[in-house]
């Protein structure tokens, strides 16, 4: 089990690749990659012509070094599942909304969840129905990397509520500062953020609070000042499961050497016994019919033998009277 959160991905791809290659060639039968951060999967489209698609190319390359990978709230929005994105026997996708939802009923209660697009509907659904809060999702409309224009759902009463926005990831800060002037503007009483992956460029994190932002909750699948849930106990629950189909692997796999080295110890008693021939029943020896260094035809008897049941008599007759016999 490899355990590495892939933001700042470059250098860290290269030590997975140097780790997965050696410890394939120390005899490692199963590897596991355990990220909570999955970097590479935001570019999961050609948007201009010539750009590489990152989740594609970065998916495969860690397909081609683990069996299985474990990530929390990867950027799927274009594909239905992360084997999709990372063509592995077992990937599995968790998801940081229940969590942050914990956190959010705890220091809010009775907020309403708001998601700043589209996109993040998925999250704030989940983190809704975990507490059976109220929410909503807003409309965004991306002009460019940091320009973004949103709208709040319409009738979603936001005045008097606390009011905690919801996505997965935090960047540059923009889309969440612009989505959370837009309830403390129509009265709601604070405007909080809980986010799964706390990437944060410089500056994003004043943005928001100049916005209004209060309070700013996330995971530490990246640490940063502003975790407040631990991902571990998740993630050691997920590798349970992943670890299953390995053990059914290596139980087939020991089972089979198992057998084969049954069958290699049948053949050499049997080589052996061939070199030690016995006779078929108890008997004395009889005669000997050849003397050794003599050539003895295939099948023909080396000896003859006397069975306890029967009797052998040696008789002495004199020359004279062998005629007479």
């Amino acid at each position: 089990i490899i355990y590495r959160s892939l933001h700042r991905p470059n250098e860290k791809l290269l030590e997975l690749l140097l780790v997965a290659r050696t410890a394939g060639r120390l005899g490692a039968q199963h590897l596991t990659l355990v990220a909570p951060y999955l970097a590479y999967m935001r570019q999961d489209a050609e948007f201009t012509p010539g750009e590489a698609i990152s989740q594609r190319v970065v998916g495969e390359f860690l397909a081609g070094l683990f069996d299985a990978v474990i990530t929390v709230d990867p950027h799927l929005h274009r594909v239905s599942s992360l084997a999709e994105a990372v063509p592995v026997a077992h990937a599995l996708a968790l998801s940081g909304a229940p969590l942050l939802a914990d956190v959010v009923a705890r220091q809010r209660p009775g907020a309403l969840l708001l998601g700043p697009d589209a996109e993040s509907a998925q999250w704030v659904k989940l983190a809704a129905a975990h507490h059976g809060l109220d929410f909503g999702v807003c409309r965004k409309t991306r002009h460019g990397d940091r320009d973004v224009s949103i709208v709040l759902p319409e009738g979603l009463a936001v005045d008097g509520r606390s009011v905690v926005l919801l996505d997965d990831v935090a960047s540059s800060g923009h889309t969440l500062a612009q989505a959370a002037k837009l309830p403390l503007a129509a009265g709601a009483s604070s405007v909080d953020a809980a986010i799964t992956h706390a990437l944060f460029a410089p500056g994003a994190l004043a943005l928001m609070k100049s916005a209004g932002v209060g309070e700013v909750w996330s995971t530490d699948c990246i640490i940063h000042s502003s975790n407040a849930v631990c991902v571990a106990p998740y993630l050691a629950a997920a590798l349970r499961t992943a670890r299953e189909p390995a053990r059914a692997q290596e139980r087939a796999a020991a089972e089979a050497q198992t057998r084969a080295a049954e069958g290699a110890l049948a053949q050499q008693r049997w080589r052996l016994a061939q070199l030690a021939p016995t006779a078929p029943a108890d008997a004395q020896v009889a005669d000997t019919l050849f003397r050794v260094g003599e050539w003895v035809a295939a099948g023909q008897p080396v000896v003859s033998l006397l069975p306890p049941s029967q009797l052998k008599a040696r008789f002495f007759v004199p020359e004279a009277a062998l005629a007479q016999l």
